[in-house]
Formats: structure tokens, C-alpha cells, sequence
């Protein structure tokens, strides 16, 4: 192969397609849409690059019409979760020794697929299997799919090419190796793009995957391990297990050869990973890399400088996009008394603007959440929030699952900033509002920074510089991602590198080069040309 020192250029953000009415990519998805919709899938697990059904099966539904069933899903057994792991160890001795370049040209060209040839095919899965509606899906299972694909190609480039000084004497190198041993790769049903990320990046540096996607995000997430295969992934680099959690969890933490867990969901099976590992660190040929992004309670905090009008609309797109089923969704907001009059009646003319229901429906601003379990946690906190003293419910409050699983956009008023809705993660599009006295700024803000055990993501609407700077200092810790002036989701590869800490994981920036750095090992190597000797040195001389 060709020897020459590579490098890639930085690449561009994918567009997003708007899908307008009467534009050439809204006829395609609709046309996808009803084929879809009217399909019938049987999703095999794959292993070692052989497509395997055990005929224990799930149903494929859809969350806005459950009756309807699209398919079903092969699940694993004891059997088949050994025999993924011991093909991702297998595969692993070819895969880690070819060129980084090659490994890249695999990405790049899933890329390009998706950008020209799957698209729509991903976008319909995300929409049906996951209730999105047509941009979410655009902005997730194409163009974050996409920029993660390319932007880690352009990181590893910049990884592989920093290397130590050579001085007279000798040569030094950095060996950037990947991990000994396999990773474990969990992914949620919220984002196509994170599934294909928490397997493409240790990939891309040279590890081999045991990939265990959540049930509700199986049709996407099959379809895009498809993608990979034909974008020319050798057999057994990722190896595709449905099935149950705690099953699959027992047998990975138990294997010697466990290098690394890749993980998105809730923190409760976060730290049950994680004690799971501790408790076997003995076994382990090396110490396991865990890298976990879990849950958040975001917010949006507004200084009396704001725009009335500015904060409404990012409380609606932060808390009711896709449903509030976004780690990074707004959940709890801290309003000055003095703007709450304005922002209120903004806000609720806004949110009675708002439409629920199919995602066929393109003029629906919220679908459906994702599955039976999702809605009754979420109508247990709004409920709670109706039958509370503390609180009124301002808007919204009801739910419906009779056809789909719909929530209405809900926004609670408390009098209490350490109200249950406005301390736990719910999940769900349910906004919680505190109103605090103007001359207590400073001290809510320091309320908002203890409030919560999660510190992913958060804003801050001023248009006071010092009241700002204020804010991004006081709040330094509670947000991995902290917005000025915007809503605090929505966060681009290559731009915003995502993730934080506290109880919201391990804060390893997904979408930027710190997350690939977690996938290699680095070995320094020194060659001395002139080797010593003689043992003595010069001070030795009498």
C-alpha cells in the first residue's frame, strides 16, 4: 500500500435537508415512509459477519400506533453472547494491524452511503422504530451519523501524528495501540447517531466490538450495521447482539479480556456496570476503560436582562423536542419574577401552537415516547405534580396510549426549587419553572448549581455581560455543555464536543478527539543507536 505520510483535511458539517413541503427529499421520505410502514422485517443478530436467528423473537413496534408490529427481533442467548466475543477477540488480531488508513476509508465511505444512498432508508427507521419526527431523524440518523464518521477520521489523524522529540542519539515513537481485549458497546434507543458512534470510534482505532443495542432502537440500529458491512467492515469487528441486558452484562463482565465499555443510558445500569467491573477487576487482563454518558436534569437559568420572547422558545425546543427524551433535554427553568409575566404568556401561546401525534404527520412539532414503561414513569411525575401543594400545572398534563404512547407538552409552576420534578430526570417533555426574586440572582444560581446530582447540560439567557460571566463561573461544575443565550440541547460534532460529569458520566466529549483517545493504549518506543558500554559514568572518575 501506498507508504506516504496522510493526513486528513477538517471536514464539513453534513447539511441538514429541511424537508419542505413539495422539495424533492420530502417526497422521498414519504415515499419510504409507506413502503416501511407496510414492510415486514426479521432482524437476525450478526456474529462474526454470519447473520444467526436463535427464534426467540421481540416485536417491532411502533411507539405513535403500538398495535402495528414491523417486524421482529432474533434475541441472544448464553450461546450466541460467548460466541460474539469470542469473534470480536478473533478478529481483532487482523484488524488491529492494518493501516489507520484503511480503517478511515471504511468510515468515510459509511458516510457517503448514508449521505447519498441510505439516508432516507435510516431517517424512515429512526421516525417509525423511535417516533421522530422528519428533522429530528434528519439531524440524528443522517447528518450526526455523518459528522461522527468523519470528524473522528480527522481526530485520529491528529492523535496518530503527535509524537515525542527525538533527540541526538536516539529515536522515540508513540505506538498508538488499541485496547487488549474487546469493548462492550451499549447503546439507547434516543439517538441513531450515538449507536453508531459508541461502535465506529473504538473501531476506527483498531478495537473489535460486542455491540448490544436497546430493543426500542433495533430496526435503526440494524440498518445502520448493514451500512457498515457494505462500506466494507470485516466480518466479527462489530458483532451485533440483541437481547437481554442483565444477561448479556454477566457474561462481558465476567471475561477476562474485557477492555473497555462504551456506554449511553440511564445512570442506574451505568453504575451497575461499573460496580460489576470492580468487583472482577481481578480477572481482568488489564484494567477496563469505562466511558459512560448517562442522564441529565438540565436548565435553563434567565437573568432579568433576557429576552422574554428568546427564553420562551428555547424552553419549548430544549424540553419538548423529541418528546424530552434527550439526556440534554431542558427540564427545570429559573425565572426572574420581573420577565415571568412576559415569558409566561409567550410561553403558553407558543406551546398551545404545539401538535402530537404519527410522525407521518409532518406538521406534528411532538410524536410519541418510546415505549408503555416510558409512559407511565412520566405520567407518575405528573401526577404527582397535580395531587402536590407545591405546584400547579400550567399547561399540558395529560397523556393518552390508547393508539400511540402521547404525553402533552407539560409545564409545571413550583414554589419550591427542590421540588421532586425539579431534582430527578424524567425523561420526558415535562418542564418545571422556579420564579425567584431579582436581588436573589446570585444566590440561585448557586441553588441551580446543588439542586441537582447530574451535571450535563445547561444555559444561561442574559444580556448582562457581568451577570454572564457570573452565571458561566458559579455554574462551572453543573454543566458539561453550557449554552449562552440558546437552548441546552442540540449540541454538533466537531463544534460542541459533548458529555459531563457529576452523575451525568464520565464526561470523555463524544463528537471531539478526547472520546478517541479512550480506544488506544500508547506504547513509547526508544531506539538507541550507540548503545553503552560500559557501566560507569563520567563522575565516577577519580
Amino acid at each position: 500500500m501506498n507508504n506516504a505520510i496522510f493526513t486528513f483535511s477538517p471536514p464539513t458539517n453534513e447539511e441538514i435537508l429541511q424537508y419542505s413541503k413539495g422539495s424533492n427529499e420530502r417526497e422521498l421520505i414519504e415515499k419510504e415512509l409507506t413502503r416501511m410502514s407496510n414492510d415486514f422485517i426479521e432482524i437476525p443478530l450478526i456474529i462474526g459477519g454470519k447473520e444467526i436467528k436463535t427464534g426467540k423473537t421481540l416485536d417491532i413496534s411502533i411507539p405513535h400506533n403500538h398495535k402495528k408490529v414491523i417486524g421482529i427481533s432474533h434475541q441472544a442467548s448464553e450461546k450466541e453472547i460467548n460466541l460474539a466475543i469470542e469473534s470480536a477477540l478473533a478478529s481483532k488480531v487482523l484488524w488491529e494491524n492494518i493501516s489507520w488508513i484503511e480503517r478511515s476509508s471504511i468510515m468515510l465511505r459509511a458516510a457517503e452511503l448514508i449521505s447519498k444512498k441510505y439516508r432516507f432508508l435510516l431517517n424512515t427507521a429512526t421516525m417509525l422504530g423511535q417516533s421522530k419526527n422528519v428533522y429530528q431523524a434528519e439531524i440524528d440518523s443522517a447528518c450526526e451519523v455523518i459528522d461522527f464518521l468523519r470528524y473522528n477520521v480527522y481526530f485520529a489523524s491528529h492523535i496518530y501524528t503527535d509524537q515525542p522529540k527525538s533527540d541526538f542519539g536516539q529515536l522515540n515513537r508513540l505506538e498508538y495501540r488499541p485496547l487488549e481485549g474487546f469493548v462492550f458497546t451499549v447503546s439507547p434507543f434516543n439517538f441513531t447517531a450515538i449507536a453508531s458512534n459508541l461502535n465506529m470510534s473504538p473501531v476506527l482505532m483498531g478495537n473489535t466490538t460486542v455491540w448490544k443495542p436497546a430493543q426500542t432502537s433495533v430496526l435503526s440500529n440494524y440498518y445502520l450495521m448493514k451500512v457498515f458491512e457494505e462500506a466494507g467492515l470485516p466480518p466479527g469487528v462489530i458483532n451485533f447482539i440483541p437481547g437481554s441486558g442483565s444477561l448479556i452484562g454477566q457474561a462481558v463482565l465476567n471475561h477476562k479480556d474485557l477492555a473497555g465499555i462504551h456506554f449511553t443510558g440511564s445512570n442506574a445500569t451505568f453504575n451497575i456496570l461499573w460496580r460489576g467491573v470492580t468487583e472482577n477487576l481481578t480477572n481482568y487482563v488489564s484494567y477496563p476503560k469505562i466511558v459512560g454518558e448517562t442522564g441529565g436534569k438540565d436548565f435553563i437559568f434567565t437573568h432579568n436582562s433576557a429576552n422574554p420572547t428568546e427564553v420562551a422558545t428555547a424552553i419549548i425546543r430544549g424540553a419538548f423536542e423529541f418528546q424530552g427524551q434527550k439526556c440534554s433535554a431542558a427540564s427545570r427553568a429559573y425565572i426572574p419574577q420581573s420577565l415571568w409575566n412576559e415569558i409566561k404568556n409567550s410561553l403558553l401561546k407558543q406551546t398551545s401552537e404545539i401538535k402530537v401525534g404519527d410522525v407521518t404527520n409532518f406538521s406534528n412539532f411532538m410524536n410519541a415516547v418510546i415505549d408503555e414503561n416510558a409512559f407511565d414513569n412520566i405520567m407518575s411525575y405528573i401526577d404527582y405534580a397535580k395531587n402536590s401543594s407545591e405546584c400547579e400545572i400550567l399547561f399540558g398534563g395529560n397523556g393518552n396510549k390508547t393508539i400511540g404512547y402521547f404525553i402533552e407538552p407539560t409545564i409545571i409552576l413550583t414554589n419550591n426549587p427542590k421540588f421532586k420534578t425539579m431534582e430527578e430526570e424524567i425523561f420526558g417533555p415535562v418542564m418545571t419553572i422556579f420564579i425567584y426574586n431579582d436581588e436573589d440572582y446570585e444566590k440561585t444560581l448557586h441553588l441551580c448549581n446543588q439542586t441537582s446530582p447530574y451535571g450535563l447540560t445547561g444555559a444561561i439567557f442574559s444580556n448582562d455581560k457581568y451577570a454572564m460571566i457570573q452565571a458561566c463561573r458559579i455554574l462551572r461544575y453543573a454543566a458539561g455543555n453550557f449554552y449562552i443565550n440558546d437552548k441546552p440541547s442540540g449540541a454538533t460534532v466537531g463544534l460542541q464536543p459533548f458529555g459531563g460529569a457529576r452523575a451525568s458520566g464520565t464526561n470523555d466529549k463524544a463528537g471531539g478527539s478526547l472520546n478517541i483517545l479512550r480506544w488506544v493504549s500508547p506504547r513509547t518506543i526508544k531506539e538507541t543507536y550507540i548503545p553503552a558500554r560500559d557501566f560507569k559514568y563520567p563522575f565516577m572518575t577519580e
